[in-house]
């Protein structure tokens, strides 16, 4: 959070405090199969979804700014600690600054390899802070792949690449929306 700026919760105030940006992070799977959600059809016609049936996905791990920017990576493979560090590197070149990181208790974020590339970094680069646990809510990340996902709701996909164009065209959408991205923060009850 950049200096200026006032938020609820005591990884807000003190990232203000010491005008360090404050990050949140996630990570989610999307599937080619699709969501289905409500649409419309001729009376007495069900609309039928044809789609990929496989295990195939991509991981996605986004993390989203108080000044309205959303970065992300997205991979074939599911995130393992080395994908973490990565992230976090590509944090640390496009958000200027100490940074406060934000995000789940999952494993990966407290492994080892994490804890040793903390570890490399200049004092007080990277602060982590863990959300509670069962604590979704107040992560504004989960409002963002909600956004995301109702986009590709009712969207039948026959491969990864045509599921990673869509979701990247959904994405810079978004990026070019810094207050919808703001209004997450103050779905999770964050002022800005």
């Amino acid at each position: 959070m950049s200096s200026g700026s006032s938020g609820t919760g005591p990884h807000t105030k003190k990232a203000a405090q010491q005008e360090r940006t404050l990050v949140f992070v996630d990570e989610t799977g999307l599937y080619p199969i699709p969501a289905v959600l409500r649409t419309y059809a001729p009376r007495g016609q069900t609309p039928v979804l044809k789609g990929l049936v496989t295990r195939d996905h991509l991981s996605v791990i986004g993390a989203v700014t108080s000044d309205g920017r959303f970065l992300q990576l997205v991979r074939e493979k599911s995130f393992n600690s080395t994908g973490i560090v990565t992230f976090l590197e590509h944090l640390q070149r496009h958000v200027d600054g100490p940074l406060t990181v934000v995000w789940d208790g999952a494993p990966i974020h407290r492994s080892k390899v994490v804890k040793e590339w903390l570890g490399k970094q200049e004092p007080g680069a990277v602060e982590l802070v863990r959300l509670p646990g069962y604590a979704p809510d107040l992560n504004p990340v989960e409002w963002v792949w909600a956004y995301l996902k109702q986009r590709l709701g009712n969207l039948c996909c026959f491969d990864l690449n045509e599921l990673r164009e869509f979701f990247r065209q959904q994405t810079e959408r978004l990026r070019r929306l810094p207050e919808v991205l703001q209004s997450f923060w103050s779905h999770a009850g964050y002022q800005l």
